[in-house]
């Protein structure tokens, strides 16, 4: 078995070390959020860091990266407390892929892509056309993350939109169902199967 030491670690070649740390942990939620920014640009970018918080009241995080260049979704979120979080899945993952290229931010991303953005009721930022999963989602919170200069937004939802054929009876999300992807460190996309459900489990 391979072992890395923190020494060892900080000694790696730099793409060497951001692919190692990033895929260790696991797999990670595929997700495009949508925005738009306060002159009216949409703004849709892939992350891998969308995490649920809690359910009551339904509440998920995301981490952006330091600000120390421009982060247009993160300054549209503050601008207008208002985003998108919408699941990629197994047609649109390679365009999804494409939207973490640094365009400027009078650029689209949906204008570079086949992403097409799709506006519902309520909500003023785009959702991702055809995206299994739509989350509506409000900015109620934000925090700097002082060892690594990141940041921890947290937004709850809004309103929830899913495809009805990957809803179960008991609320459970099948999203193998939706052929939904998973990123494996921050470029390989792999697309879970469902294999077994277990049972809420009590002390024997």
């Amino acid at each position: 078995m391979k072992y890395f030491s923190l020494k060892d670690i900080g000694q790696l070649q730099h793409l060497y070390k951001i692919n190692l740390i990033n895929s260790c942990s696991g797999f990670k939620s595929a997700n495009l959020i949508g925005t738009l920014s306060k002159n009216g640009i949409e703004n849709v970018a892939v992350f891998s860091s969308v995490t649920h918080v809690g359910s009551d009241p339904p509440i998920l995080g995301f981490f952006c990266r330091p600000t120390t260049v421009t982060r247009h979704t993160y300054n549209n979120i503050m601008d207008t407390g208002i985003y998108t979080i919408n699941h990629i899945h197994a047609d649109n993952f390679e365009a999804a892929h494409h939207t973490s290229a640094k365009y400027d931010a009078d650029i689209s991303e949906f204008d570079k892509t086949t992403l097409v953005p799709e506006y519902k009721e309520n909500c003023s930022a785009p959702f991702v056309k055809n995206a299994p999963i739509q989350l509506h989602m409000k900015c109620i919170g934000h925090y700097n993350i002082k060892e690594n200069g990141t940041i921890l937004v947290l937004g709850e939802i809004q309103g929830l939109y899913i495809n009805s054929a990957v809803l179960e009876d008991d609320g459970f999300v099948n999203l193998s169902l939706a052929n939904v992807a998973t990123i494996n460190g921050l470029d390989n996309y792999a697309f879970p199967k469902k294999n077994k459900r277990l049972s809420y489990q009590r002390p024997k």
